[in-house]
C-alpha cells in the first residue's frame, strides 16, 4: 500500500504541475484573445479527477484490495506510458495546450506529434491512466466508476473541443 500511495502522490505532483502550465497558457492565450469554450462542464472534470486519485487508494485501504502481480506490473507501465503522451502532447501542442477549452483565433490546428495519428490523443492518455491507475492495486470499483463518469464527461468535452476548433 505505500508504494501506490506513493504512485498516487507523483501523479497528483504530476497534475499540479500541468494545472500551472495550464494556467501559464491560459494567461498567454487570452492575451492574445482566446475564447474558453465549455466552462459548465470543466468542474466536473475537476471532480472526477480528484475523485479518482482519492477513491483509487480508499478501495485499496477499505476493502482490502491486493496488489496481484499479473495486473499491477502491466497497469503500471499503462500508467507510465499515458504519462509520456500525455506530455508528449503538451509539448507538441505548445502555448496552445491547456485543460480547458481555450481557441486563440487565427491559430492553426496542429498536425505533428500525435496528433498526426489522432485528433484526440491527450484523451487517450487520460482514459488510459483512469482506467489503469486504479487497477495497479486492483481497485476495480473506482476504475469502473471512473471509466463511466469519464465516458460521459469526455462525451460532451469532445464535442464542444470538436465545435470549438472548427470555428
Amino acid at each position: 500500500m505505500s508504494a501506490y500511495l506513493v504512485l498516487i502522490g507523483l501523479v497528483v505532483l504530476e497534475r499540479l504541475a500541468e494545472l500551472a502550465v495550464a494556467r501559464r497558457n491560459l494567461a498567454w492565450a487570452r492575451s492574445r484573445g482566446g475564447v474558453e469554450y465549455g466552462r459548465r462542464h470543466y468542474p466536473w472534470i475537476v471532480v472526477a479527477h480528484v475523485a479518482l486519485l482519492v477513491a483509487a487508494p480508499a478501495e485499496v485501504w477499505l476493502l482490502g484490495r491486493p496488489f496481484l502481480p499479473w495486473l499491477g506490473w502491466p497497469m503500471l507501465a499503462v500508467v507510465v506510458l499515458a504519462q509520456g503522451l500525455r506530455w508528449w502532447c503538451v509539448g507538441t501542442l505548445g502555448r496552445q495546450w491547456n485543460t480547458r477549452v481555450v481557441v486563440v483565433p487565427g491559430m492553426p490546428l496542429v498536425h505533428r506529434g500525435p496528433y498526426r495519428w489522432l485528433r484526440h490523443p491527450n484523451y487517450v492518455a487520460v482514459v488510459a491512466e483512469g482506467l489503469a491507475l486504479p487497477l495497479v492495486h486492483s481497485a476495480w470499483l473506482t476504475a469502473l466508476a471512473f471509466a463511466a463518469a469519464n465516458a460521459v464527461l469526455l462525451t460532451v468535452r469532445v464535442r464542444v473541443e470538436d465545435a470549438a476548433l472548427s470555428r
